[in-house]
């Protein structure tokens, strides 16, 4: 698995995560406040769209993972 692929699924996750934490109407509901967990992963998502900087990814690169040959 490549970096990307990592960074896709884990944002994914944390996105779907907090959307079922911080909704009201889920079965899993603890606190609205978890939605802002949503804003932040979606900010990160964004502004690594344009400037190719995502922490995550340095840090996989640093433990290993290989990155993507589509650059």
């Amino acid at each position: 698995m490549t970096t990307e692929r990592i960074v896709r699924i884990v944002a994914g996750f944390f996105i779907l995560l907090s959307l079922s934490l911080g909704v009201q109407e889920s079965p899993l509901f603890q606190n609205s406040h978890w939605l802002w967990f949503t804003v932040f992963v979606g900010i990160n998502l964004f502004q690594s769209g344009f400037s190719q900087f995502c922490l995550m990814e340095i840090i996989l690169k640093k433990l290993g993972v290989k990155e993507s040959q589509c650059r």
